[in-house]
């Protein structure tokens, strides 16, 4: 899907962080993951902060955002086939949960760089960046 104007990278955006708090949440009930529940519960609450940051950048720069599409940006490259991990292993687990963060990382700061006309939602997004980078950080020590 061609992501060409300011609506559709935060409605991706908000896709996005929908599924992956899906994925956290079906972590939760698998008893291989039991030692890593805080941390998949704290990335699951991030990302239900992370949507309503996006819904709160739509809401108030709804008014600045330009009319002029944007070129060569498309969701392709995002897209990852999402399991529940309830019955996932413990590797395999932190294994899609790196995948979802250095993916995610990536989609915003090349959304902030395509975006960057519009600097507080590019500042946003690359707020949101540097989070999931943080989420990655904490399972690469695993």
């Amino acid at each position: 899907m061609q992501l060409n104007n300011f609506g559709s990278i935060l409605s991706f955006a908000e896709d996005l962080e929908s599924k992956d708090e899906a994925f956290y949440s079906s972590t939760l009930g698998n008893s291989a993951c039991s030692d890593l529940k805080a941390l998949f519960e704290q990335n699951m609450t991030d990302a239900k902060k992370n949507i309503i940051t996006i819904q709160r950048t739509r809401r108030e720069n709804v008014t600045e955002m330009i009319l002029e599409g944007i070129a060569d940006f498309s969701s392709d490259s995002y897209e990852i086939e999402l399991v529940s991990a309830a019955e996932m292993t413990r590797a395999d687990v932190i294994a899609k949960a790196k995948q979802l963060e250095e993916r995610a990382e990536r989609y915003y700061l090349e959304a902030a760089e395509k975006i960057k006309a519009l600097s507080e939602v590019a500042r946003a997004l690359k707020l949101i960046a540097k989070k999931r980078a943080a989420h990655k950080t904490r399972l690469t020590e695993l």
